[in-house]
């Protein structure tokens, strides 16, 4: 006999809108997602959207570190979730030192 406590919560979800994460829930999927992944931490998500498909998330990354630490080469990853926080897909769109700051970039990003 199973009940809903000891179902994994991927097989609970399957229901109405209220079976989906919170956003708090999803950036905590998001990061921890992308690092088991790529095997690099996640220092910061620096946008975060709900689409129709589920949500986008750009997250910062620590890719190699350097010292001094201004020196240290980071990048942003888009991440993709569906409704429920599984991700669905990620890119690299820009690598950066710590140090040097952007030109600004289209859509705020």
């Amino acid at each position: 006999m199973t009940n809903s406590q000891n179902e994994p919560k991927a097989s609970r979800q399957q229901g109405g809108a209220d079976d989906r994460p919170t956003p708090m829930e999803v950036l905590r999927q998001a990061r921890t997602q992308l690092a088991e992944l790529t095997g690099m931490t996640a220092e910061t998500v620096s946008s975060f959207e709900q689409t129709e498909d589920g949500w986008t998330l750009e997250i910062e990354v620590l890719e190699l570190a350097r010292v001094p630490d201004t020196m240290s080469l980071l990048a942003s990853y888009q991440v993709d979730l569906d409704p429920h926080g599984q991700l669905t897909g990620y890119r690299r769109v820009r690598r950066y030192e710590r140090g040097r700051s952007d030109a600004h970039r289209p859509g705020g990003r």
